[in-house]
């Protein structure tokens, strides 16, 4: 028998993360008191190590964290070389690759060194991101700083200034909300990628290559593009009645997992609420909150985490197009948890298909064909 999308189907056990009855934690924590209390920081020792990390080991990340957030030069080159007009995501595909070429334990297999490649990708990949989206605009990278938070030195690095504390604040828990989420498309094609036991740069970069597709880390993108074009309030209703009534999707609502509502929606709204009120451009917050309303009403659908995030990003000073490369940093934490999970109980994940085309074929020659 046959599932469409592998729907309902248990592939691996795993302790990472959970979903049980449309309610979502991390190594058994629920995500709301994750979101609410902890940094992101909090979060990848979590997912890494299988506990909240005390004082000590807290310090310790940070530390580790910050002195490897620098890029090679190289790679630095190699981004200014790249066009400017294509996808970050693209980018950030190759130069994830790219980057295992200056690690000389890029190929050593045992778990101090892929926990030591775990901090060093971790560290960068943020780095990456807003380095090629200041490059593209013609201006030199912002070096990454060792007195700031991780969500603190992206929004440092990508603007050149330091952010507001409502605005570290909202993106930490982005992050946060961002980090894991059970065998998720990307998740599965990391560890799908390390069980044939390839390196973790292997991993992370298939990973990315997953994300990339509008149906998984792009639909936050085609979100804000829809409330662009929108552009008003009063003109949200109408825009999503005729968009039903040709059939077509509206991104940001449904999961396939949740028939309840994305737990992680209710967290994203209400920092779109405050951040939009900041910016003095409310009527994103309250375009999206329209959608939302007339969506629930005609269909039934509640929104996931890629509807309100995207108005936070927006707010937030990031370009669109950056808006899933900063899912994949964030994701990063919890595709290298299952990686390592992978490792330490490996088997090479293959499986079959039904095969359903043409049988008792002849070989024609070709002067017959």
């Amino acid at each position: 028998m046959t599932t469409k999308g592998l729907e309902g189907v248990v592939a691996a056990e795993s302790s990472i993360s959970s979903i049980i009855d449309g309610v979502l934690t991390y190594r058994g924590i629920h995500i709301d008191d994750l979101a609410e209390n902890a940094s992101f920081e909090e979060v990848i020792y979590l997912l890494w190590y299988g506990k909240l990390p005390n004082k000590a080991e807290l310090d310790q990340l940070k530390r580790d964290l910050a002195v490897n957030a620098h890029i090679p030069d190289e790679l630095i080159e190699h981004l200014r070389l790249m066009p400017k007009t294509v996808h970050p995501m693209a980018v950030l595909r190759t130069a994830v690759s790219a980057l295992s070429l200056y690690d000389d334990e890029a190929d050593q297999m045992d778990k101090e060194a892929n926990l030591r490649k775990a901090v060093r990708l971790q560290a960068k990949i943020g780095t990456i991101v807003a380095a090629f989206a200041r490059l593209r605009e013609g201006k030199d990278p912002v070096a990454p700083r060792k007195d700031l938070s991780y969500a603190a030195n992206f929004l440092y690095m990508l603007k050149g200034t330091e952010p507001e504390e409502i605005q570290e604040k909202a993106f930490n828990k982005a992050l946060v909300l961002h980090a894991d989420h059970e065998f998720n498309a990307s998740t599965f094609t990391a560890r799908v990628t390390v069980a044939t036991l390839s390196d973790i740069y292997s991993g992370i970069t298939s990973a990315i290559g997953a994300l990339k597709g509008p149906l998984h880390g792009g639909a936050n993108e085609r979100v804000m593009a829809m409330l662009e074009e929108i552009g008003e309030v009063d003109k949200a209703e109408a825009y999503i009645l005729d968009k039903l009534a040709n059939k077509e999707k509206i991104m940001g609502f449904g999961h396939r997992v949740y028939k309840n509502g994305d737990p992680r929606a209710k967290h994203l709204r209400e920092m779109s609420r405050q951040l939009t009120q900041l910016t003095g451009e409310p009527k994103w917050f309250e375009i999206s909150v329209k959608i939302d309303e007339v969506v629930q009403r005609e269909k039934g659908l509640l929104p996931n985490v890629d509807f309100y995030s995207a108005s936070v990003y927006h707010s937030l000073g990031i370009s669109r197009d950056l808006f899933t490369p900063i899912f994949a940093v964030a994701r990063t934490s919890g595709w290298v948890a299952h990686i390592l999970e992978q490792y330490d109980n490996n088997r090479l994940i293959r499986p079959r298909a039904e095969y359903v085309g043409p049988q008792k074929q002849a070989y024609v020659p070709l002067e017959q064909r």
